[in-house]
C-alpha cells in the first residue's frame, strides 16, 4: 500500500468549514494582532483585556488559514479592540495614579508651611509676649 502524500487519486474530504469568500483582488487579509496580544496578556494584563484579546487573534488566525475572511475580519477586529483597551488602561491608569501621588504631595507639603507655626509653639519661655 502506497502511504505517500499527497494523495491524487481521492478528492479531500469534504468538511463543515463555511465556504471561503471569494478574494477581491487587491484586498489584503486580515491581521490578527498576536503579538500585540501577547504582550498585553504578559506585560499588561488588565482586567484580563489582554487574555481576551489573545482568544480573538488566535481566532482570527484559525478563521485565516481557514480560509473564511470575513469571520477573521470580525475576530481581528475584536481582537484589536481589546488591545487597544488594555494597552490605554495599562498605560492611563499607572499615569492617573502618580498624578494623583504628586498632587497629593504638593498639598501636604503646603499645608505642613502653613502650618508651622502652631508645632513651634513654645511652652513657657518669656512673659514679653503676655505683656
Amino acid at each position: 500500500m502506497d502511504t505517500s502524500y499527497p494523495r491524487d487519486d481521492y478528492p479531500p474530504a469534504s468538511s463543515h468549514k463555511r465556504d471561503p469568500s471569494p478574494a477581491v483582488p487587491g484586498s489584503s487579509p486580515p491581521r490578527d494582532h498576536l503579538l500585540w496580544s501577547i504582550f498585553n496578556t504578559i506585560y499588561m494584563n488588565l482586567c484580563c483585556l489582554g487574555f481576551v484579546a489573545l482568544a480573538f487573534s488566535v481566532k482570527a488566525r484559525d478563521r485565516k488559514v481557514a480560509g473564511d475572511v470575513e469571520a477573521a475580519r470580525r475576530f481581528s477586529s475584536k481582537a484589536r479592540c481589546y488591545n487597544a483597551l488594555a494597552t490605554a488602561g495599562s498605560v492611563l491608569l499607572p499615569l492617573l495614579l502618580a498624578a494623583l501621588v504628586i498632587t497629593g504631595v504638593i498639598h501636604l507639603s503646603k499645608l505642613a508651611q502653613e502650618s508651622v507655626g502652631f508645632f513651634t509653639y513654645q511652652f513657657g519661655g518669656s512673659d514679653d509676649e503676655d505683656k
